[in-house]
């Protein structure tokens, strides 16, 4: 009885992402958003700038994952590009102890980054203070601000410079198809930095 419960429980989840993934693949202006930012960041590596990532929890992770695919490769070899995930335990434990958890990011901003940049923010509820503390230091040196959030976009909504939103209602199937997004932004910057890596 308990093996059934669970299939059904699994059919349901996976059901979950797909009715937000379908309606995300029908918003032409979440494609459009997307397209946006891979340009954007495109335009910022040409120009001899870089990416800062940050978030919470798996949005931590989700950052972290980003930057990695930038700076190692996504599907196939090409020349490293510069982006930092603000994920140190020393840092966040040091800022945390001496200034309190809501300047772990925004510390970090301050430290790496130079106007012509972009902060890319994850937030599945656009409610954390530290994300809106680094946004706002970010718009204060220069920086352009890319925001992945959730739900109705909580108070991070309407301060991005680009913003994919996803409704969803619990984080797990937020970060879920935030990942997919961020996937989908490395392979527009590739496509337009190495289009002989896609030539078909």
């Amino acid at each position: 009885m308990l093996q059934v419960k669970l299939s059904n429980r699994i059919q349901e989840a996976m059901e979950e992402g797909l009715i937000l993934l379908q309606d995300l693949i029908a918003d032409s202006k979440k494609i459009t958003i997307l397209s946006q930012m891979g340009e954007k960041l495109a335009d910022v590596y040409r120009n001899g700038g870089k990416v800062i990532a940050c978030g919470n929890g798996g949005s931590s992770t989700d950052a972290s994952h980003f930057a990695e695919e930038l700076t190692g490769q996504f599907r196939k070899p090409r020349p490293a590009l510069p982006a930092i995930a603000l994920t140190d335990a020393a840092h966040i434990t040091c800022v945390a102890n001496d200034m309190g958890f809501d300047e772990i990011f925004s510390r970090g901003v301050a430290a790496f980054g130079k106007s012509g940049d972009i902060l890319l923010a994850l937030s599945t509820s656009g409610n954390s203070p530290n994300i809106i503390r680094a946004v706002e230091e970010a718009k204060s040196k220069g920086l352009s601000v890319f925001l992945f959030l959730g739900r109705d976009g909580g108070k991070l909504k309407g301060k991005g410079d680009f913003e994919f939103l996803v409704p969803g209602s619990t984080s797990d199937r937020i970060q879920e198809l935030h990942m997919m997004a961020l996937h989908i932004v490395i392979e527009c910057v590739e496509r337009i930095l190495n289009p002989e890596n896609y030539l078909e």
